[in-house]
């Protein structure tokens, strides 16, 4: 595995790498660059990898000076990590990993590698900002994983871009000879009831998604605004009983010390076919949404979080809970209402129907 690295990194590695003297197939060759998230920071502490093939990115955060010392151990591991948070064949990625080799670090000399790497930081950053503003210390060695949903070479001809993870997947299975896709996964019917009708969603996802990500799932397909608090509550479907509260923060622990810290929870812990989870969205509307599992697939080789079916429009944030919303959805419907202009433009592009393509199967993407 041939790293190429920036100056900036090279120097707080306090290494001088030779030049590049012998070329490595692309998929096996990555940049690497030293980058900082927070400009009021003073302090380097990201480090952004971008392989040279498919421009697919692997990012760390927080990475500072005195971590840089065992800096090619945690760049290996990241790009494991990474691959495999995108749910592609374990085995795919243990031998892409063999055949990758020990790391090499060389200089990079690449003016195009440069500019792929530093806008890869500044997405990474622009992402690392909106999940983990306010926590002062973490550890993440897949933040790559949403960048790369991210669509590249976009300036030119239209057919010239494509998506990273996609370019990665194809370039990954062709040079192993492995199926991209092999994970255990969970068929899910969501429904969200609203008294005159169900919005419901069928979707499946992998069956050790975490909590945090399927919480973002939910939001995509149902299409909330995350604006708002949210909780997962576990039931015995026998008893009816609460089995488990899975709350986000620590803050949420404070009104319920019996509630179960998300961290890195999955979803296969505490979902099975005797049992339900109530996602709770808006403590004040209180949208709960009853999450059923329907089919449990041992070996799926698709990508996914995927959207199956869809049916029911899902209310604006803010409208004031399922009551609010039958008033709401009422002088929708009725143009000559006196409340119809202004509720109109209080609503935005919400339509009271769902349209072909929010019922479309397809790939979640936005998560």
């Amino acid at each position: 595995m041939q790293i190429a690295l920036t100056k900036k990194l090279a120097t707080a590695m306090k290494i001088n790498p030779p030049r590049i003297h012998e070329v490595v197939d692309p998929i096996f060759s990555w940049t690497a660059n030293w980058t900082k998230v927070w400009d009021n920071r003073r302090a380097e502490d990201m480090l952004v990898l971008v392989n040279n093939e498919t421009r697919f990115v692997v990012a760390i955060y927080e990475v500072k000076r005195n971590s840089l010392k065992n800096v090619a151990e945690m760049m290996k591991t990241a790009i494991l990590n990474t691959l495999l948070s995108m749910n592609l064949n374990p085995d795919l990625v243990a031998e892409y990993m063999r055949m990758s080799g020990e790391v090499e670090f060389v200089q990079n000399s690449s003016r195009k590698a440069s500019s792929w790497v530093s806008k890869a930081g500044m997405d990474c950053a622009l992402y690392v900002a909106s999940e983990y503003n306010g926590i002062p210390k973490m550890f993440n060695d897949t933040v790559g994983s949403f960048v790369n949903r991210l669509i590249v070479n976009c300036s030119g001809a239209y057919k010239d871009a494509f998506y990273p993870y996609v370019a990665m997947i194809n370039a990954l299975s062709k040079v192993t000879g492995r199926q991209a896709y092999k994970y255990r996964a969970f068929e899910l019917l969501v429904t969200l009831d609203l008294d005159i009708y169900k919005a419901v969603r069928k979707i499946i996802v992998p069956a050790d998604i975490q909590f945090k990500q399927l919480h973002k799932v939910l939001q995509s397909v149902f299409e909330w605004k995350n604006y708002h608090l949210y909780d997962f509550t576990v039931f015995d479907k026998g008893s009816n009983k609460m089995t488990a509260r899975i709350v986000p923060s620590e803050e949420d622990l404070e009104y319920d010390n019996e509630a179960i810290l998300m961290g890195n929870h999955t979803l296969s812990e505490f979902l099975s076919k005797q049992k339900y989870i109530i996602y709770t969205y808006d403590m004040g509307d209180s949208w709960q949404h009853e999450i059923q599992l329907i089919d449990i697939i041992d070996e799926y080789h698709k990508e996914s979080p995927y959207l199956l079916e869809a049916s029911g429009q899902t209310p604006p944030e803010d409208v004031g809970g399922v009551p609010g919303f039958i008033n709401f959805r009422e002088i929708m419907m009725n143009p000559n209402s006196p409340e119809y202009k202004e509720m109109q433009e209080w609503a935005g592009y919400w339509t009271v129907e769902l349209g072909d393509w929010e019922k479309r199967p397809r790939v979640i993407t936005r998560i």
